[in-house]
């Protein structure tokens, strides 16, 4: 069975992934664009616990018919055993089914809402909160897929997410500078941001490029994963929401129904 490596670029959009430069990421496939269930973190990734990844938004067809064909999927992702949605019931958790066909699963997250004491670490053999909140390159340093066979992984990225690897005393404090649940609780410095602190549109574009910035230090340090791994390594990249630099008045990503927020690049495959 193959190796899986999920993972997901926090708050990478999808215009941002298709106008860096990604080499790397090439080598498994063209991003398409696709759209994510939810506009933010942590609803964004039980749908992807669940099995489910973003979708088309296909017409003329029953939404059920859409979630069957997801979960079969999974069949050709693993390399073994064939999968239907049958298979991923009551649980309707994917590290649980792949536990059940010998897999050892591993979590890294960056934001703290995906904590190791919340739900969605449940299944998981080993599961932890990063403390750097640009971990990929130490996520990739610490893996070995000579360990257990075949391994499956989900790695949360924080690189792309707010304040994109800038030093965040050089802008406003916003709430949920690396992710909303650690000012919010109390467990940061963020105090909010009233409505004159808010970015005017030469920042914002300063902002979308410096994600597009990091999605190609990203896809660098995607390199070095890919010398690490056999050749039987199904990768799954996407992101769990987009982000808004200034359309229609709005900022980053949550509490806001708009399109961009929802459009996230999706390629999967074994890397040529």
């Amino acid at each position: 069975m193959n190796n899986i490596i999920f993972i997901v670029m926090d708050s990478c959009r999808f215009d941002a992934f298709e106008a860096a430069n990604t080499p790397n990421f090439d080598r498994v496939g063209k991003a398409r664009k696709s759209f994510s269930y939810a506009s933010w973190t942590a609803p964004s990734h039980y749908t992807f616990l669940m099995g489910m990844l973003p979708h088309q938004s296909p017409t003329q067809v029953f939404a059920s018919e859409v979630y069957k064909e997801e979960f079969a999927q999974w069949t050709e992702r693993v390399g073994g055993k064939g999968l239907a949605f049958q298979d991923f019931l009551p649980h309707l958790s994917l590290p649980k089914v792949l536990s059940g066909l010998g897999y050892y699963t591993v979590g890294r997250v960056s934001m703290p809402v995906l904590n190791q004491y919340t739900l969605i670490s449940q299944h998981f053999d080993d599961y932890k909160l990063m403390e750097n909140h640009n971990g990929f390159g130490l996520m990739i340093d610490e893996i070995d897929l000579s360990e257990h066979d075949p391994e499956y992984h989900l790695w949360n990225l924080g690189e792309t997410h707010y304040p994109y690897m800038l030093d965040g005393d050089q802008l406003p404090r916003i709430s949920g500078i690396h992710g909303v649940f650690k000012s919010l609780g109390g467990l940061g410095e963020g105090k909010g941001s009233s409505d004159k602190d808010f970015f005017d549109q030469t920042m914002m574009n300063t902002l979308r490029q410096q994600q597009i910035a990091c999605v190609e230090h990203v896809d660098s340090e995607f390199g070095r994963l890919l010398d690490k791994c056999p050749e039987n390594t199904h990768f799954i990249i996407t992101a769990d929401h987009g982000e808004l630099f200034g359309e229609d008045g709005y900022f980053g990503h949550g509490p806001i129904m708009h399109e961009k927020v929802f459009e996230v690049p999706f390629l999967e495959g074994l890397a040529k």
